[in-house]
């Protein structure tokens, strides 16, 4: 086993320079020194998110009051309850945007153009699912590629967007299962 010398590069030391700044600039919140020059762009990124879960929960509300057919009442449903679980990813997305220092961008004139997904006014019930389906899967590529990039940069929203991730690949499935009908 190495001996590490405290101070050297290969020792686990807190850069104590960044702890007296974050002291500094309370105005700020939560955004400390570690941020670095990537909060702006993490906004950048969380608003572009935001667009994405608010166009969703649009075209599932749209999908939930014209699905009909058969099987339509109980996909319909679903539809809705993906709506309501993407307005609420929705709202921890602003709610983190905020916290950042930034303002969620709810503006309705720049959505479609912001957002990942697309909008869908389909009438035909597997045509919805299949639409669903695929903003589910843009959605999952997109958290995965933001993820990817915050990497250690901002752990707090990393982790926020895996527990988005996650309820985006369970709406996938469920979506696919539905294909099958």
């Amino acid at each position: 086993m190495q001996n590490i010398k405290p101070g050297t590069s290969d020792s686990l030391v807190l850069d104590e320079k960044a702890l007296k700044q974050a002291a500094q600039n309370l105005e700020d919140g939560a955004v400390t020194p570690s941020y670095g020059p990537h909060r702006d762009a993490i906004v950048k990124l969380l608003n572009d998110a935001l667009a994405t879960e608010l166009v969703c929960v649009l075209r599932y509300k749209r999908h939930y009051f014209t699905a009909v057919g058969l099987a339509s009442a109980k996909i319909a449903e679903e539809f809705l309850v993906h709506a309501n679980e993407e307005a609420a990813h929705g709202d921890l997305l602003a709610q983190r945007i905020v916290q950042l220092g930034g303002d969620p961008d709810f503006s309705p004139d720049t959505l479609r153009q912001r957002s990942h997904a697309a909008y869908d006014e389909s009438k035909d019930l597997k045509t919805m699912v299949r639409a669903n389906l695929v903003a589910e899967r843009i959605a999952i590529e997109s958290y995965t590629q933001m993820i990817s990039l915050l990497a250690d940069k901002d752990p707090t929203t990393r982790r926020m967007l895996e527990s988005i991730l996650a309820q985006e690949e369970e709406h996938a499935n469920e979506l696919k299962d539905w294909l099958a009908i």
